[in-house]
């Protein structure tokens, strides 16, 4: 049977175009998306927020900033369509829709902290090529800002919706810390959530485990701060778990670690009867196919390659970047001992799926 090969045959134009077209958004997009970074981190769109309609000028001595900079800075904010443009007079404005998704004010509606991962991963891409080479992968101090960006995260999120959206996702979970229970919380960062916890839940004992020692001081730090003498840290391996607990969270980092399924079988043994795992995760399929059209699915697997995927397998780890979706969560699960095992979503957050796993 005679075969055709793609060689020699012309790519249809209308389409050729269309997909040139796309490439073209992609670039302008990455580029947006730096810039949206650079204005988070300098803070001006918090200072834009507050202001009327003003010149470059204006808006540099608000923010304390170069104008050189911030007028360049704003010449792509309005080609972009973030920011609007008075020609006569050279006024610059950020419209509040706009603001209430760039403003450290939108508080979890805030898109403009996520921006800061395209710059992170840009800094290691000469390392990822040589991954891509040789195998391997690129180690976490690779990534110097990555915990504070992830912290950065974490906190407008557990600030606004732990207590009182995540944490009921596990049912009767609220009542036991109210109560007052022994909690752990698993890969814990800069300890953000468990503080937040003992604050909410004065009756209740909490305590961080992370592998990171800038991370415990930092968790340290702010429940000192807070006076809260219910919550403390451990420096640690997440697959060998001190104690046991009635609640364990872990939130954004099972499918980061080197070992996730020798800590699932960690976290179930450390659960006491009738103890409640509450994993927050990627919102994803563990089959591709399941994942196009995901409205982030070209993040993920963005992110998953300049980071999740890259510093497992820089320690000889599984390295399951997007393999790790609802399936493969549950198999996990369930070798682990855990025999019931739901899933929860919240709505407007397209990043994660909670899990709450108990066991007979």
């Amino acid at each position: 049977m005679a075969t055709v090969e793609n060689k020699g045959m012309a790519p249809d134009t209308t389409e050729q175009e269309e997909f040139a077209g796309k490439v073209v958004d992609v670039l302008n997009a990455a580029s947006m998306a730096l810039l949206t970074s650079m204005g988070h981190r300098t803070g001006l769109f918090d200072t834009m927020s507050t202001l009327p309609p003003s010149t470059s000028d204006e808006i540099a001595r608000a923010a304390g900033l170069n104008e050189r900079y911030v007028r360049e800075w704003l010449g792509g904010m309005v080609v972009g369509g973030f920011v609007t443009y008075e020609p006569e007079g050279a006024r610059y404005a950020l419209p509040p829709a706009h603001a209430a998704c760039l403003t450290r004010a939108a508080g979890p509606d805030n898109l403009a902290t996520i921006m800061q991962y395209v710059g992170l991963m840009g800094t290691v891409e000469d390392q990822v090529v040589e991954a891509f080479r040789h195998g391997g992968g690129v180690p976490y101090s690779a990534y110097p800002r990555f915990q504070e960006l992830q912290g950065e995260e974490n906190a407008r999120v557990f600030d606004a919706a732990l207590v009182d959206t995540i944490l009921p996702l596990a049912p009767g979970v609220p009542e036991r810390l109210r109560e007052g229970v022994d909690a752990l919380d698993v890969g814990t960062g800069q300890g953000h959530a468990p503080v937040v916890m003992a604050a909410a839940f004065p009756r209740s004992r909490f305590h961080g485990l992370d592998q990171s020692e800038e991370g415990i001081a930092v968790g340290r730090e702010e429940a000192a701060r807070l006076g809260l003498g219910n919550v403390g840290f451990t420096v640690g391996d997440s697959t060998e778990i001190p104690g046991t607990y009635d609640v364990v969270t872990a939130f954004d980092v099972i499918h980061d670690l080197a070992r996730p399924a020798e800590t699932l079988e960690a976290i179930s043994a450390a659960l006491r009867p009738g103890g409640v795992f509450l994993m927050g995760d990627i919102a994803a399929s563990s089959r591709l196919e399941e994942n196009i059209g995901h409205v982030l699915g070209p993040t993920l697997f963005g992110f998953s390659v300049f980071y999740c995927m890259t510093t497992s397998l820089s320690t000889g780890g599984a390295g399951l970047g997007t393999v790790w979706g609802e399936q493969t969560a549950r198999r996990m699960l369930a070798d682990a001992g855990f025999s019931r095992v739901e899933t929860r979503s919240i709505e407007g957050d397209p990043f994660n799926l909670y899990y709450v796993a108990t066991k007979d």
